[in-house]
């Protein structure tokens, strides 16, 4: 059986790449297991919660499926779950009559507060309270790097 590299045998970019993607995955998982533990709700439902919560006004279907990193049918499935708890509603766009508007009702506001507080939670052993206030702006460098790529990368 091949032995696994050590960081020192990796190139430097193989390494943080990795490391983008186990950080991603992990802190992705973890966060899932407490909010469908805590209030049965994927992080995906919670994704798309704030986005809608970050919003004063309802957001057209389609801004929610360039927004997020879910593909537009899977937004679909998520507004229509959250549409059969009574989290969110579908109104006809008063600007473009062949879209919908999304937006959450009372109920989802409340659940979306408490979810982002079991979000904030389940992340502070394992970030915010690992990394200093240098790392968070180093990582929020390289996340607006990529960010600003995020065009050129899908292309």
């Amino acid at each position: 059986m091949p032995k696994k590299l050590t960081e020192a045998e990796m190139p430097a970019a193989d390494y943080a790449f990795y490391g983008l993607v186990w950080a991603g995955t992990t802190l992705t998982d973890r966060v899932d297991r407490a909010l469908v533990k805590a209030h049965d709700l994927p992080v995906s439902w919670f994704e798309v919660m704030l986005w809608l919560a970050s919003s004063p006004d309802p957001v057209p279907a389609s801004v929610l499926g360039n927004s997020t990193l879910l593909s537009r049918s899977q937004v679909s499935r998520v507004v229509d779950a959250l549409q059969t708890r009574g989290l969110a509603t579908r109104t006809p766009s008063a600007r473009d009559a062949r879209s919908v508007e999304v937006s959450l009702t009372e109920a989802g506001r409340t659940l979306f507060t408490e979810a982002d507080a079991t979000r904030r939670e389940a992340l502070a052993p394992v970030f915010t309270e690992l990394l200093d206030e240098r790392d968070m702006e180093a990582l929020g460098t390289v996340w607006r790097k990529l960010k600003a790529e995020k065009g050129r990368l899908q292309g």
